[in-house]
């Protein structure tokens, strides 16, 4: 099994990412920790209780960190994700708290104890892994992988330029790339084309209690792309990391774009290396049959273990 770090902040699709990991066999998820984002950090972590309640994820520590960018506005979603950040739906209230102490905290000391076994995962905005890089950069060695949801060489959603996650914090964007390991980068353009058709709500409406959430907020999370529905970015990320067959990635240098009055937040991709070292590894295509394969099949096992 993949031992597996989420940094997240649940969202609609990071929710769906979280199902996708605790329903696969080939995860061990050994802890999800919370950045504001999407919504607020106190909506973000207490979406993740929640989920990790109704999954039935068991003692996966829940550990929230920061709140804001490091520096600037902070940037929020919640048209795109609902006020509470599930599109409207409300789960149980969960029974259990969150882990004592800080994310950044939790990741140093969590890498640190397992050195070279944990693939660290980050689906939001990129604040609490700056800061752990900046507090120890010693986790770059320690750290099996590190893929995030976020940037694109292509596009931008959040602005013409920039994908949500980086312009949500750049600064800690581009310290997290020029962190000295290789950045697996899931960005739009490759998950834009996992999108939720109305074939995948129909196998979706199948799942029993968990049909309840993910079948509103896929429908809640209604952004219709050129290929036809709803993209569920974040589950992309962690896809690879159960299957890194399905993505096809290229070596590139990538640069965050932190001054710019119309581009913060941009990803500016080179494919072109030269004498350069890539920084990172960059996603440009996805075998989109076999990932709703493996995605459906783990929401599968995760409504078969709720009932």
């Amino acid at each position: 099994m993949k031992k597996l770090l989420i940094d997240c902040d649940p969202g609609i699709d990071d929710a769906l990412a979280l199902a996708l990991a605790g329903g696969s066999p080939e995860i061990d998820l050994v802890g999800i920790t919370t950045v504001g984002g999407n919504v607020s950090l106190e909506l973000t972590t207490a979406n993740a209780l929640a989920l990790r309640e109704f999954y039935r994820l068991g003692d996966v520590p829940v550990t929230p960190g920061c709140a804001g960018a490091l520096m600037g506005e902070r940037v929020r979603a919640e048209s795109v994700h609902g006020a509470t950040g599930l599109g409207g739906v409300e789960l149980p209230a969960p029974v259990k708290g969150v882990s004592d102490g800080h994310a950044v905290d939790f990741i140093i000391e969590t890498l640190r104890a397992n050195p070279g076994e944990i693939t660290l995962a980050a689906v939001g905005p990129l604040t609490n892994i700056a800061m752990a890089v900046r507090r120890e950069p010693r986790i770059v060695e320690w750290v099996r992988d590190f893929v995030i949801m976020g940037g694109s060489y292509t596009r931008g959603n959040h602005t013409p330029a920039a994908e949500f996650n980086i312009r949500a914090d750049p600064e800690a964007a581009s310290i997290v790339f020029r962190a000295g390991w290789t950045v697996t980068m899931v960005g739009l353009d490759v998950t834009l084309t996992a999108v939720v058709t109305e074939a995948i709500l129909d196998r979706m409406r199948t799942l029993g209690r968990l049909a309840d959430l993910v079948v509103p907020i896929s429908q809640f999370y209604g952004i219709v792309t050129a290929e036809g529905g709803p993209a569920i970015h974040d589950a992309v990320a962690v896809a690879h990391v159960i299957d890194p067959t399905l993505l096809t990635c290229v070596p590139a240098v990538v640069d965050v774009e932190t001054m710019g009055t119309y581009t913060a937040g941009m990803t500016v991709t080179d494919f072109r290396i030269d004498e350069r070292t890539a920084n990172a590894s960059v996603a440009t295509g996805l075998d989109v049959d076999r990932f709703w394969k493996l995605t459906l099949e783990a929401f599968e096992r995760v409504g078969e273990r709720i009932g």
